[in-house]
């Protein structure tokens, strides 16, 4: 063979040797992150077959019953490892006084029903920050994963007078405890929870809770849980509930939880 025909013989073939180098990189390559890819899903699923849960966010409603009355919850939680998640809640209860009674009353058209001496219904907006910690993961998607929460921030107290159709003068007028015991008012029955939101009163102030969360969900993705726990707030006043009691500012209650939600 001719030397002028030599040259693009070996032009041609380190072309080709570095082409074919080239793509054996790339294919290497892209088998090295299908590998990793495929050992990661394997590694969530077994995590999610022991239990743990691997998801980025979940978001949960709640409906609870307190010693001192009822609310509902909203929940945001953001995964920050497979153990921690932050929480930012809501709740919104009515907070019952053990003092109130309700009595039922003829007016001479009928039967109603007052609690004899209350002040105020009592309202509160609570907004906490926390993190839910997993003590127990699940044995298996059909086992209880145990989780300790703890959560603190502000409590918007919200008291709406209590008003009472009373008979004055002739006239009937709604009117509030203990004003109609001290005018001997003739008692006539509650005036209704719509009756009164103009007179509303805010109180601020803080809370904190610390509780147990049994989640019994079948799949990681739903959330089915109880929480059990302990709470205190404080406001920075008085809270007048019901008459001739003393008032407190200082609240503590143990509650029950019913949660439902969904992790993503």
């Amino acid at each position: 063979m001719r030397v002028k025909n030599i040259v693009p013989v070996l032009m041609l073939t380190l072309l080709s040797g570095s082409a074919i180098g080239q793509t054996q990189k790339q294919t290497t390559a892209k088998q090295d992150k299908k590998a990793e890819r495929r050992e990661r899903i394997s590694k969530l699923m077994k995590q999610e077959e022991e239990g743990e849960v691997v998801f980025n966010k979940q978001s949960v409603f709640g409906f609870k019953m307190v010693t001192d009355g009822y609310g509902i919850s909203y929940e945001f939680g953001k995964f920050k490892s497979n153990r921690v998640t932050n929480l930012f809640q809501f709740d919104f209860n009515e907070k019952k006084h053990p003092k109130e009674k309700k009595i039922s009353l003829f007016d001479g058209f009928g039967f109603s029903s007052i609690i004899f001496g209350k002040t105020n219904n009592f309202y509160q907006s609570k907004f906490s920050f926390g993190q839910q910690r997993r003590i127990g993961g699940k044995g298996n998607r059909n086992g209880i994963s145990v989780s300790g929460i703890y959560t603190g921030g502000f409590s918007l107290g919200m008291l709406k007078p209590y008003y009472v159709n009373v008979l004055a003068n002739g006239k009937e007028i709604k009117s509030t405890f203990p004003t109609i015991v001290d005018s001997n008012y003739a008692i006539g029955g509650a005036a209704g929870i719509t009756y009164g939101w103009k007179d509303l009163k805010i109180k601020p102030g803080v809370q904190v809770r610390g509780a147990l969360r049994f989640d019994y969900g079948r799949f990681n993705e739903a959330v089915s849980a109880i929480e059990v726990g302990l709470a205190a707030e404080y406001y920075t006043q008085k809270i007048s509930q019901v008459a001739y009691v003393d008032q407190k500012q200082l609240f503590f209650t143990a509650y029950m939880s019913f949660l439902f939600g969904r992790r993503k």
